[in-house]
């Protein structure tokens, strides 16, 4: 087991273990710092910057994935069908380009990020960079019709001032061990919880929501689509067989193998780092009758995939009260 594959499982331990014990006063060092950051903003010594069209967050707490990218698209989509013109702004994490540009439909993972490809496919307006406001203006310019922006994974980035916070949680997962970085997998505190406009929960029971502001939402999707050859489909029966291996470099990989066994696939897993950079070797599984992977990572696949790949496109099912929360909100920004 590598040294990041160690950590994750300590932060996701029920017990305090000794790497995490060991971690724990660099995390005190880390919350101060986080501190620090949020009162130089909220004093205005550091400027957050307003945008002429109100801004929806959808970010986590913690490293890694929570569904953050669906629940992007499954949100501008639902706008969409309500009579907004939404754009969606993206970091580009995994991607060369650090100066604002567009997500067009030759873009590739190694220029803007492998989730912005995915944002993408949307065929809603798509603008990548590292300087989130920058990439934002850079949208409004170039798509003048756009009333509404929603930024994917934007929670931690105080530059551009927001009109509504939403914050995805993993529910199998939670928020780990409570901790931090390092010693944890927190970039805020659970505090933090408290001050967002809605929470998401990922996979959570209807049953167990606390208060109105907060949802639950689900990823599904049981048909394949061959990663070199995107018309073609095939149904999950297609791969109850022997042989089967599957790939996932996400944020948490046992969800996506956890989804293939409630398909009724029994695969053989292999699991990689989130934002993975997949390379021909990944994929040289000779005994593989089929090679199974997300979206987000069959588009770093397509060039050197064989007729054994497939990915499982799947869609977030979301709260219609939520996107009405969000509605409620942007109106605000228009009348203010």
């Amino acid at each position: 087991m590598s040294i990041a594959d160690r950590l994750v499982t300590a932060w996701y331990s029920p017990e305090l273990t000794l790497l995490t014990a060991a971690l724990a006063p660099l995390s005190a060092v880390f919350r101060g710092a986080v501190a620090l950051r949020r009162a130089l903003y909220r004093g205005g010594i550091l400027r957050a910057e307003r945008l002429p069209v109100p801004i929806v967050i959808v970010g986590n707490l913690t490293v890694g994935g929570s569904g953050k990218t669906p629940l992007t698209i499954s949100l501008a989509l639902a706008l969409a069908e309500r009579g907004w013109r939404p754009g969606i702004v993206s970091g580009g994490y995994g991607g060369l380009a650090r100066a604002p540009r567009a997500v067009e439909a030759g873009s590739t993972p190694d220029q803007v990020g492998d989730e912005p490809v995915l944002l993408g496919r949307t065929g809603l307006p798509v603008w990548v960079g590292r300087d989130r406001p920058a990439a934002a203006r850079a949208l409004l310019a170039a798509h003048r019709e756009c009333d509404v922006l929603i930024a994917d994974d934007g929670l931690q980035h105080y530059a551009m001032a927001r009109t509504v916070e939403i914050a995805v949680v993993d529910a199998g997962r939670g928020l780990g061990n409570g901790f931090m970085l390092p010693a944890g997998p927190l970039r805020e505190p659970a505090s933090r919880l408290d001050e967002v406009d809605a929470v998401v929960r990922l996979g959570g029971s209807p049953a167990a929501r606390i208060s109105a502001r907060e949802s639950t939402m689900s990823l599904v999707g049981d048909s394949f689509v061959r990663v070199d050859a995107a018309a073609m489909v095939a149904t999950a029966a297609s791969f109850r067989m022997a042989g089967v291996h599957a790939l996932a470099g996400i944020g948490n990989p046992g969800r996506f193998f956890e989804h293939l066994r409630s398909l009724g696939i029994g695969a053989t897993c292999h699991a990689f780092p989130d934002h993975h950079r997949y390379t021909p070797a990944d994929l040289a599984l000779p005994e593989a009758t089929a090679i199974l992977m997300t979206e987000k990572d069959a588009v770093k696949c397509v060039m050197f995939a064989d007729d054994r790949c497939w990915a499982l496109p799947v869609r977030a099912v979301i709260d219609a009260s939520l996107v009405t929360l969000i509605e409620e909100k942007l109106r605000g920004f228009q009348t203010a």
